[in-house]
């Protein structure tokens, strides 16, 4: 029997409906986006991809959309969070130590209290590379001859002077007797091209994230020397870390994610938790591992602490170093 006009109607109706409830309860939403503040194959492009990759895998999403929007040392992507907002629907973006550093120094105009901390996701750690052939065969031998002449250990880092890569390096040469203020830092634009100048010969040192010395050290052309972390990492025990060699430093750089300002406070706990499952998933032990991070969740509230408390500590150091007044 042909149901009447009306009869199918009401049914089409009905269907419309629940799939408008199960949207407005977030049974189904679209991708989840990240926004990456800088270039491809940076600590934040290969962070917010392990993330996303690693939810899809493990069914903690459907999809995620990746988009790279470098420029104002972070401040053209925290300004475009800003000022879209909860337009785009559901984004969110990586950041790190740098946005607490480049806002003291004035680099950029906002801070993370212009967004919503959402998670805490891992740390991470500086590292003080030399190419396969260099001479110096360990941390020592740098030291010496920056203490006999300055001029003796370029450093390059993929960022400004006063940036993160800059002021890891003077902290571990004013720890280990140098003058942390005396550092010959060349800054190249990203760290693509800081790795190029350290293996074309321009400088003798690089000062970089962990994991993206782990790449170079993987492909052969480099040897870490040492670390930033507090304690030897157990997945790499023949790498040294500046304490294990007798010197009084550590330097942790926390990577999370942040929420447009705007974000409803019952949506940034929903990411939040969907990123705590995802540190215990299997899926996500890989790149941990294949990484050297450390698992380092926090909840939003711990996040934010957390922030004040290293933006509290870095001030005391940058003033120290004379980075700031």
């Amino acid at each position: 029997m042909t149901l009447p006009a009306h009869a199918g109607c009401r049914r089409l109706c009905r269907a419309l409906l629940v799939l408008l409830l199960m949207l407005g309860t977030g049974t189904v939403r679209a991708d989840l986006h990240f926004l990456v503040p800088g270039g491809p194959g940076g600590g934040w492009d290969t962070t917010a991809r392990a993330a996303g990759e690693a939810l899809i895998k493990s069914g903690l999403e459907n999809n995620a959309s990746f988009q790279n929007m470098s420029g104002g040392g972070g401040g053209r992507a925290i300004a475009y969070m800003i000022k879209m907002g909860t337009k785009q629907g559901d984004m969110v973006m990586i950041n790190s130590t740098p946005i607490v550093l480049r806002a003291l120094s004035g680099q950029i105009p906002n801070s993370f209290r212009d967004l919503k901390p959402v998670a805490n996701l891992i740390a991470d750690y500086g590292a003080f590379v030399v190419t396969a052939n260099s001479p110096y065969q360990s941390w020592e031998e740098v030291m010496a001859a920056y203490r006999r002449d300055p001029r003796l250990v370029k450093v390059a880092g993929g960022s400004a002077r006063g940036s993160m890569d800059h002021l890891v390096a003077a902290q571990a040469f004013q720890a280990s007797g140098g003058d942390g203020r005396k550092l010959p830092y060349i800054p190249y634009d990203g760290g693509g091209q800081a790795k190029a100048g350290l293996l074309s010969g321009e400088v003798q040192l690089l000062s970089t994230g962990f994991s993206e010395a782990l790449e170079l050290m993987r492909s052969s052309d480099a040897r870490i020397l040492a670390i930033t972390a507090p304690e030897v990492i157990a997945d790499y025990p023949e790498i040294p870390t500046l304490k294990s060699l007798g010197y009084p430093m550590s330097f942790v750089n926390w990577r999370g994610l942040f929420a447009a300002p705007d974000t409803p406070d019952a949506k940034v706990a929903e990411y939040s938790e969907a990123f705590r499952k995802l540190l215990g998933t299997p899926e996500w032990e890989v790149v941990r591992k294949r990484n050297g991070w450390l698992n380092n969740y926090e909840t939003p509230e711990q996040f934010l602490e957390s922030l004040k408390q290293q933006e509290e500590q870095m001030a005391r150091v940058m003033r120290d170093l004379g980075f700031i007044r």
